[in-house]
Order: structure tokens, then C-alpha cells, then sequence
């Protein structure tokens, strides 16, 4: 298969940037988004100009590194996959792809492709965390809790941290992320202990990092590689409010 990519360049994020179109040739249908992109470098090399810059690292949607906009869609085309498990048959042979980094302004670009998400590090060390005291494995294993209880706390732990959220969002809103990492504690008795804290100061530095406002668009929940439910975000606002009253 053959593309033609127009891909975002910028060298740093005081540079101006601007899209440049490249050719990539004898992709196979199979090959990852980034395998494609691994090619396009290889050949950048070859011809001694720079490569262009991205993330990446387990290459499997677990760790959340890598997130590209392609085609003006967070990830891809595909619903529920990471840029790295997009495949290069889901486009047609001879297709033009437009790839561009998330765009948000707590996202600043490092370099072509990649951009900064620490803000969503920040968050996390906020308080999304269990700080109290809940024993070993055994300990925690002996607590009944529901199976839907424990469902529901495991589909909101799934979210990888990739920013697709903010990035998807005509906002640059981090709800979806934020109620993701509250609604997993929140629901489960470890976290319990601490849930006031942790729903406050969590919403206080997502706010302090300049993320926008949710509007109820469903965007996020759309573009989402782990498809997390807009219905954790109910749940942050419920424990916000639960955390101002009390």
C-alpha cells in the first residue's frame, strides 16, 4: 500500500510549525500506524534529513504514549484502539493522511508529533491515590464487594492516560481522565477513606493546569481507545459535591 502523509513539523514549542507531505511506499496492510511511521523515518534517514518525532512505547494500547490526531480524529479512524494498534488496512491504498499532535494547552509540543502531558501526571499526583492503610493482597482480597461494584471500578481503572480525551474535546477538557481516576477509587472501600481530598484537589489542578470545561458533547467518550463511559463523569461531579457539602 501506498500513502501520502501530510505530518505536522515544528522543532520546538517556541517554533512556528507547519505540515510537510512525505511519501511512503510498499506499506503492508498489516504494518501498526507507527510501524508506517517507522518506515517514513528509516527513509528520512537514508536521504539525511531529520526524523520526525513521536511517542511511542509498548506498542500494545496499554501504556497511553503514543496519540496522534489522523485525519482530524484522536487515534485513528478506529473506535476503541490506540494509535499503535490502528492498522495501515484500515485506509485506502493511495489515501492522503493528515497526522497532527493533540492539540491542548496544557499539551505543549516538545518536538514535531510529540507534546507534553505531565499536566495529566499532576493531576494523578493530586490525589489519585490511596494513602490509608488497607493491608496486604490477602487483606484486600477478603473485603466482599460486589461484582458490579468491582466491574465498574475495573472499566473506569482502564483508562491509559493517552490525553485522547482532552485532545478530541472542542474544550480541551480532562473530565473524562479525572472521572475515570476518581470514579475507580471512589467506588471501591480502599478508597473510600480519602475521597473528599482526593475529588477536590484532583478538580482543583486540573483546573490550575488550564484544562477546559465539560459541555456533554460525548466526544470523549466516542474517541476513547478504552471506550471509558461519560457516566464516571456524573459520578466526579456527584463526589464533587458530596465533598463540598460535607
Amino acid at each position: 500500500m501506498n500513502f501520502t502523509l501530510q505530518i505536522w513539523r515544528q522543532k520546538n514549542q517556541n517554533s512556528e510549525g507547519q505540515f510537510a507531505t512525505y511519501g511512503v511506499q510498499d506499506i503492508p496492510p498489516d504494518a501498526s500506524f507507527l510501524e508506517m511511521l517507522d518506515v517514513l523515518n528509516t527513509d528520512l534517514v537514508k536521504r539525511g534529513e531529520e526524523p520526525v518525532a513521536f511517542d511511542h512505547d509498548c506498542r500494545e494500547g496499554i501504556c497511553g504514549s503514543c496519540g496522534l490526531m489522523i485525519n482530524g480524529r484522536a487515534h485513528g479512524p478506529n473506535r476503541g484502539a490506540a494509535t499503535c494498534e490502528v492498522r495501515m488496512r484500515s485506509f485506502q491504498d493511495g489515501e492522503t493522511i493528515a497526522v497532527e499532535p493533540w492539540r491542548a494547552k496544557p499539551f505543549p509540543i516538545i518536538k514535531d508529533l510529540m507534546v507534553d502531558r505531565t499536566a495529566l501526571d499532576r493531576i494523578m499526583q493530586a490525589g489519585g491515590y490511596v494513602s490509608v492503610r488497607t493491608g496486604g493482597a490477602p487483606d484486600a482480597s477478603a473485603i466482599p464487594i460486589p461484582r458490579m461494584v468491582a466491574e465498574e471500578a475495573m472499566d473506569a481503572a482502564a483508562c491509559i492516560g493517552c490525553g485522547a480525551c482532552v485532545a478530541t474535546c472542542k474544550n480541551g477538557s480532562a473530565m473524562l481522565f479525572v472521572a475515570a481516576k476518581v470514579s475507580q477509587l471512589a467506588l471501591l472501600p480502599q478508597g473510600k477513606a480519602e475521597r473528599e481530598m482526593r475529588v477536590e484537589r484532583m478538580v482543583a489542578q486540573m483546573d490550575a493546569e488550564g484544562f477546559g470545561a465539560c459541555s456533554n458533547t460525548y466526544a470523549c467518550e466516542v474517541e476513547c481507545p478504552k471506550e471509558i463511559s461519560v457516566s464516571h463523569i456524573a459520578r466526579l461531579n456527584r463526589e464533587y459535591i458530596r465533598a463540598k457539602v460535607l
